[in-house]
């Protein structure tokens, strides 16, 4: 279950949203600009998207249904749905490909799939869970507790729960940096990025950003972290050399997701309140394009190419792919 703004935002839209489902030509297509090229059914209210690292799979966790889909991005199709717990919120794939971590804030669980049956294997107990994310070397998965304001730390060999970080209030999304040494922990409830270091489990600093953050994407070569804040409709950059901000760029209306892509040139960030993903060139820090795609869009994730997105419509059911 979403809490705060974010639930409220939610349940709003949800009600008055008219849903058109326009669904574009399905199948393999090559984009020549951001546009939309294809639009995949996906479940009842899907959340987050990630994509698996040989850029084959994308899976989607649905808070709507609790399930996970699994989609072909060659052919743009659905190929499998998972059952897991309810209110399936967070997704995130380890570096190896054969693992997929989803957050079921209904009843406070961690399911991990196996992606060569796409079956779950194991179930961990977290305290209302939200996001996930993988270190690099696939031997930690940290996942943000809302209600008890914390970072859980879980041990992908035991998958066991082996540390709990205390951060600030109703704690969404996190990124680990490429090198693995730091998490950054978006907390809506006091406006501000936690990091954490991941040789001690600790919280190495605190930055306050614009409005409330909600998700975080870290640049490839680890010098930037990009924050969404949904009650400013703007982006934080943050250096990762001095944990400060440096720019804050205005975006669509409540900015939920962002994804960066693999050269690190444009960052994608899907705008819930509008329907739109904004394209920012990370070079000027500027909005280069506007992508239409479904009905309040809430996370987006690049293929490994960096040929195409995936934007999750969670009034709508479906993927968008640009």
């Amino acid at each position: 279950m979403v809490r705060g703004r974010v639930q409220q935002l939610l349940l709003g839209l949800t009600a008055t949203a008219t849903l058109v489902v326009g669904m574009t030509g399905m199948g393999a297509a090559t984009a020549t600009a951001d546009e939309v090229v294809a639009t995949v059914p996906a479940g009842d209210a899907p959340s987050w998207v990630a994509i698996s690292p040989d850029g084959t799979r994308a899976y989607v966790a649905n808070a709507g249904n609790s399930s996970v889909s699994v989609i072909d991005t060659g052919t743009n199709s659905l190929i499998d749905t998972v059952a897991v717990g309810r209110d399936a919120e967070g997704v995130a794939v380890s570096p190896d490909g054969s693992r997929v971590y989803v957050t079921s804030t209904g009843d406070d669980t961690l399911s991990v799939i196996d992606t060569g049956t796409n079956a779950v294997i194991d179930t961990v107990t977290v305290d209302s869970p939200y996001g996930v994310a993988v270190s690099p070397d696939g031997s930690r998965a940290y996942v943000t507790a809302r209600t008890d304001n914390t970072v859980v730390v879980i041990d992908t060999t035991t998958n066991s729960i082996v540390d709990t970080i205390p951060v600030g209030s109703v704690p969404e999304w996190l990124a680990v940096t490429p090198d693995g040494s730091r998490v950054y922990v978006a907390t809506e409830g006091d406006g501000s990025v936690w990091v954490i270091d991941t040789t001690t489990d600790t919280v190495s600093n605190t930055i306050p950003v614009w409005g409330q953050p909600f998700a975080v994407a870290i640049a490839p070569d680890g010098s930037r972290v990009y924050v969404t804040n949904f009650a400013d409709n703007s982006v934080s950059v943050i250096s990762t050399a001095t944990d400060t901000p440096t720019a804050n760029i205005p975006v669509g209306e409540d900015p939920f997701g962002v994804s960066i892509t693999p050269d690190g040139s444009r960052v994608y960030v899907a705008n819930f309140g509008d329907n739109s993903v904004s394209v920012i060139n990370t070079a000027t820090h500027t909005v280069i394009d506007t992508v239409l795609v479904g009905v309040g869009p809430y996370s987006v994730a690049n293929t490994p190419d960096g040929s195409h997105a995936y934007a999750t419509n969670r009034l709508q059911g479906s993927v968008s792919v640009f």
